[in-house]
C-alpha cells in the first residue's frame, strides 16, 4: 500500500524507452539543442535550451549505450559513445552560459571589486590622481546611462569608494531586466570595464622600484643637494640617519635593501651603534631566526625587554659563535635575572664561551658570581685567557671580596692575569672597592 509520497513505478514500456535510447537519437537531440541555442534571443529562450540539455543529461544517465562504436573495439584510446555525448553536452552548457547576460548583478560585482581594490591597495600620490580621473569618467558614463547625476570624484580613496557605492546602489535600485534593459546593462558593463582598466593602470606603491619607494619616504633627505661621499648613495643616507639617531629610517633601509648583504650589515651595524630601543621589535624578530648581528644589536640597546629573545641561545653548544654573541649581549644588558644562565656557561666545553661567560658576569656585576669566578681564576688547569677573563670580571664587580680574590694573583704565571690582579690591588689600596 502506498502512503501517497512514493514515486510511481515505471511501466515496462517506459523503462524500455529510457534504457533503449541509442547514440543516434541522443546525437540528434543534441543537434536540436545546438540549433535552438544559436537561435536563442532572450533569457527565456536560453532557459528552454537548458531544459533540453538537462533532459538529455538525465536520459544519457539512464541509457545503456555500448562501450565503443562499431569497429573501434581494438583502439586503446578510443572515446566511448557515452564520453563523446557527455563531452558535447558539456561544450553546449559552456556555450549556453557564455550566451547568457550580461546582468545588472555583473555590473554590481565589478563595482564592488573595484571598491575592494581601491581599499586594499597602497597608492602613490600619482596613483590617487589617476584613480580620481578614472572614477570621474565612470561617474559621468554611469550617470548618462542611468539618467542620474552622481557626485564629483574627490582626490581621496575613501571618497572615491563612496561615490562608486552610490552608482552600485543606483544599479541595484533600477531593477534592470536582462532582456528588456539589455542595452542599458551593456552600456554599464562597458563603463565598468573601462573603470577596471583605469584602476589597474593607476600607479600603486608596488609599481615603484626600491629607490623610488625610499625617495618617496624621504630616505635620501640627509644627502639631498650634496654629492654622496660613499657608494652606494644609500650608505651615505644611512649614516646621516644614524647620526640623527633615527632608527625608523634605518629600519626602512633594512626592510627595502636587506636583500643586499652589504646593506643589511651596514643597517645592523648602524642599529648596534645607535642602541635605540625603538628598533627592538624588529631586532627581536630577526633574533628568532638566529641572526647574530641582530642579537649583538639587542645587547647594545641594553634593554631588559630584549632578554627573552636571546636567553635560550646561551645553551647553543653546537654553535659557539651564536652562544658567545648571546652571552655577550646578556652581559651588556646587565640583568641580574640572567646571572645563573650565564654562570652555567663557565663550564662550557668551548674555551671562548667560558671566557665570554666570565666577562659577561663582570658586566652584570652580580656579587653571586664572585665565588664561581674565583674558582675559575684559581684553577691552574684552566686556560690563561679564561682565567684572565675571570680576573677582569672580579675587578668589574669591584667589591672588596672580589678585588682581594683577583689581587692574590699578582705573581701569577700569566702576564695577562697579573695585569688584572694589579688593577685589583690598586683599587684596594685607593679604597675604590664597591659596597658588597
Amino acid at each position: 500500500m502506498s502512503d501517497g509520497d512514493e514515486e510511481p513505478e515505471q511501466t515496462g514500456e517506459e523503462s524500455a524507452e529510457a534504457t533503449e535510447l541509442d547514440v543516434d537519437t541522443l546525437e540528434s537531440r543534441l543537434d536540436d539543442a545546438a540549433e535552438a541555442l544559436e537561435a536563442a534571443e532572450t533569457e527565456s529562450d536560453l532557459d528552454t535550451v537548458e531544459e533540453q540539455l538537462d533532459a538529455i543529461d538525465s536520459d544519457l544517465e539512464a541509457a545503456d549505450l555500448p562501450e565503443s562504436e562499431d569497429g573501434e573495439e581494438d583502439e586503446e584510446d578510443a572515446e566511448s559513445p557515452t564520453e563523446a555525448i557527455e563531452s558535447r553536452l558539456s561544450e553546449l552548457r559552456d556555450d549556453l552560459e557564455a550566451q547568457r547576460g550580461p546582468y545588472a548583478s555583473d555590473v554590481v560585482e565589478s563595482i564592488e571589486s573595484v571598491q575592494a581594490t581601491i581599499e586594499d591597495t597602497r597608492w602613490t600620490d600619482q596613483g590617487v590622481g589617476e584613480l580620481t580621473e578614472t572614477v570621474s569618467g565612470f561617474l559621468e558614463n554611469a550617470g548618462d546611462t542611468l539618467d542620474t547625476e552622481f557626485g564629483t570624484a574627490e582626490q581621496n580613496t575613501e571618497a572615491l569608494r563612496t561615490e562608486l557605492g552610490a552608482v552600485k546602489d543606483a544599479v541595484e535600485s533600477a531593477d534592470l531586466d536582462a532582456d528588456e534593459d539589455a542595452d542599458t546593462i551593456a552600456a554599464l558593463v562597458e563603463a565598468t570595464d573601462e573603470l577596471e582598466a583605469g584602476v589597474e593602470s593607476s600607479q600603486s606603491w608596488d609599481d615603484l622600484s626600491v629607490r623610488e619607494k625610499l625617495r618617496a619616504q624621504g630616505f635620501y633627505e640627509p644627502i639631498e643637494g650634496s654629492k654622496a661621499k660613499d657608494y652606494p648613495p644609500e650608505w651615505s643616507a644611512l649614516k646621516g640617519w644614524a647620526k640623527r639617531d633615527n632608527p625608523e629610517m634605518v629600519l626602512l633601509a633594512l626592510e627595502k635593501l636587506g636583500d643586499s648583504q652589504q646593506m643589511e650589515r651596514l643597517c645592523l651595524d648602524a642599529l648596534k651603534r645607535m642602541g635605540n630601543e625603538d628598533a627592538l621589535d624588529t631586532l627581536t624578530e630577526r633574533a628568532a631566526r638566529r641572526d647574530i648581528p641582530a642579537i649583538e644589536a639587542i645587547g647594545a640597546i641594553g634593554s631588559a625587554d630584549g632578554v627573552d629573545a636571546i636567553l635560550d641561545y646561551t645553551e647553543s653548544d653546537s654553535n659557539p659563535k651564536l652562544q658567545k654573541s648571546a652571552i655577550h649581549s646578556l652581559g651588556q644588558i646587565g640583568s641580574e635575572e640572567t646571572t645563573q644562565a650565564v654562570a652555567d656557561q663557565l663550564e662550557a666545553e668551548n674555551e671562548g664561551v667560558r671566557s665570554q661567560a666570565a666577562r659577561s658576569l663582570g658586566l652584570i656585576g652580580d656579587t653571586r658570581a664572585v665565588d664561581p669566578l674565583t674558582d675559575m681564576l684559581d684553577d691552574t688547569d684552566e686556560a690563561d685567557s679564561v682565567r684572565a677573563s675571570a680576573a677582569w670580571a672580579l675587578v668589574q664587580i669591584g667589591t672588596e671580596t672580589a678585588l682581594e680574590a683577583a689581587a692574590e694573583h699578582a705573581d701569577d704565571r700569566s702576564f695577562i692575569v697579573q695585569e688584572e690582579a694589579q688593577k685589583a690591588a690598586t683599587a684596594l689600596e685607593t679604597g675604590e672597592a664597591a659596597a658588597a
